[in-house]
């Protein structure tokens, strides 16, 4: 079986193609191309533009990487969402196009499950506590009765987009990242005192918004770099304090995290320490899966397409609020 998956929920078209026979399951490709703004944040136009140019070459990179022609497809795996509406459009409209004309069943994928599974199948995760971390979700979840169940979020703007806006705002990016590092931890290495700023958890739910504003006004009478070490601390470690909470719930001896945000070397460094307090394991998807990429869509495809989860043209609408605890999650049933 070969499932060729597309993602366009935000800045990343990507293709990735994952092949399934019977022993074993490989990504044979992943390619991907991102759109980054000239300057400030990112226009959903902009981005269904975007998105519509690159897509061929994408496409194309992705079958020659497999070794595959679109005729050895079984399986067409799109994310529907969440995400940006003109951004999700593209991906659907590419999807249908290639279902249609080459007559391959199509796969619905929601952008958050797709996450969580690629981050457990790279790291060989069993039943973890998830951090799904990224510039659009804030989510503490854990797999229960055939669900994602949601311990927390965040109650207005996610982490990555809190951090984004911050450094975009203090004129430190675009770009955000730099040889694989946040702008936040470029500018708060060079910090060091901690400034007072809000701090917010509401049972095991984060604000983040009251946070950024705060910070941003702190920027007027303090230095950059301390502000930027203290915006980072307290939004970490009100993270680190629901994840902690959550632990004592449901008594996980893993925890996984996914998404974006995952590749932050200083929130590594505070989940490590919690982990050894815990006695629990810490998990990080590899760089490679922790943004949006395509290999997640088709191997989240791949898993649905096993237990005869496809989706008719005509019914396949996006979903720009669909949130990972309104999906079946079928195929983790036979795992009990």
């Amino acid at each position: 079986m070969n499932v060729l998956g597309i993602e366009s929920t935000a800045h990343t078209f990507g293709v990735g193609i994952v092949s399934d026979d019977d022993s074993e399951i490989r990504i044979l490709s992943n390619e991907r191309d991102t759109f980054v703004p000239k300057q400030g944040g990112m226009k959903p136009s902009d981005l269904g533009r975007h998105h519509s140019e690159v897509a061929p070459e994408v496409l194309q990179k992705a079958l020659i990487k497999a070794n595959l022609s679109i005729r050895d497809i079984n399986y067409i795996a799109v994310s529907l969402g969440p995400g940006i509406g003109p951004a999700l459009r593209v991906g659907a409209t590419i999807a249908r196009a290639l279902s249609l004309k080459y007559d391959i069943k199509l796969v619905p994928v929601n952008h958050g499950i797709a996450h969580i599974e690629i981050g457990r199948f790279t790291t060989r995760s069993k039943d973890p506590l998830i951090l799904y971390l990224s510039g659009g979700n804030t989510i503490i979840t854990t797999y229960l009765d055939g669900k994602y169940r949601i311990f927390g979020e965040t109650l207005d703007i996610a982490l990555g987009n809190m951090l984004d806006t911050f450094v975009r705002e203090v004129g430190l990016a675009p770009p955000y990242i730099v040889n694989g590092v946040h702008q936040i931890d470029l500018c708060a290495n060079k910090g060091g005192n901690f400034i007072e700023l809000p701090y917010i958890v509401k049972g095991q739910d984060m604000s983040y918004s009251g946070l950024l504003t705060a910070a941003l006004r702190a920027t007027k009478n303090n230095r950059l770099e301390d502000v930027c070490y203290s915006v980072r601390e307290v939004a970490f470690d009100m993270l680190l304090e629901a994840t902690e909470r959550a632990l004592a719930l449901t008594g996980k001896k893993e925890i996984l995290v996914v998404g974006g945000v995952a590749a932050s070397v200083s929130l590594k460094t505070k989940l490590y320490n919690l982990a050894k307090d815990w006695n629990v394991k810490v998990k990080i998807v590899p760089p490679e899966y922790s943004g949006d990429n395509g290999a997640m869509i088709a191997f989240t495809g791949l898993l649905e397409a096993r237990h005869g989860v496809t989706i008719p043209v005509e019914k396949s609408i996006i979903r720009p609020r669909w949130r990972v605890d309104q999906v079946d999650v079928i195929w983790r049933l036979s795992e009990n």
